[in-house]
């Protein structure tokens, strides 16, 4: 039978074993060093195919780093800068307005209300239109994302990221 004594050491061997347990990286641990908004958000757009005289939406990506968010477009407050679509031009090619998402509220210690704001992956459509005499081919049309990443304590310098979206007219 088990005297208390060696119930107890069998018990500290356990919670010993467990503390030699290698240390586990967190994927979602936030990167180190960020030093602007460029640091925690990228931007990518998916590959869009119009018609001859046809319009279609164009996809742009922002993909934020766990932990941190940009301010919507329209931006809570006008002192806050607001996530900001532009377009370049491409021959045959008309780009309309951005067509921002809805911001999700969200509570920061820096507010004193809550904020619209985007987190992790968010997608803003572009519409384009091609006109009826454009060359078909393929085209690539210049973007800019103007962004200010935070935290839930501090802002990061803004940013312009840059990419273009490949339009392939048929």
């Amino acid at each position: 039978m088990f005297s208390w004594w060696t119930l107890s050491c069998v018990i500290t061997l356990l919670l010993l074993a467990g503390c030699n347990k290698p240390a586990q990286t967190d994927s979602s641990a936030p990167p180190p060093n960020v030093r602007s908004s460029a640091d925690v958000v990228k931007v990518s757009a998916a590959s869009t195919t119009i018609t001859g005289g046809g319009s279609a939406e164009a996809t742009i990506t922002l993909s934020i780093t766990h932990g941190y968010h940009v301010n919507a477009n329209p931006a809570t407050y006008n002192y806050l800068i607001a996530t900001e679509l532009t377009s370049g031009t491409a021959e045959g090619l008309t780009a309309g307005k951005a067509i921002y998402p809805a911001g999700m509220k969200q509570k920061f210690q820096f507010a004193d209300d809550p904020l619209a704001v985007y987190e992790g992956e968010t997608q803003i459509k572009l519409p384009l239109s091609s006109a009826a005499s454009a060359a078909k081919g393929p085209r690539s049309i210049p973007l800019t994302v103007r962004v200010q990443a935070c935290d839930q304590e501090k802002c990061f310098p803004p940013d312009t990221l840059r990419t273009t979206a490949s339009v392939e007219i048929k």
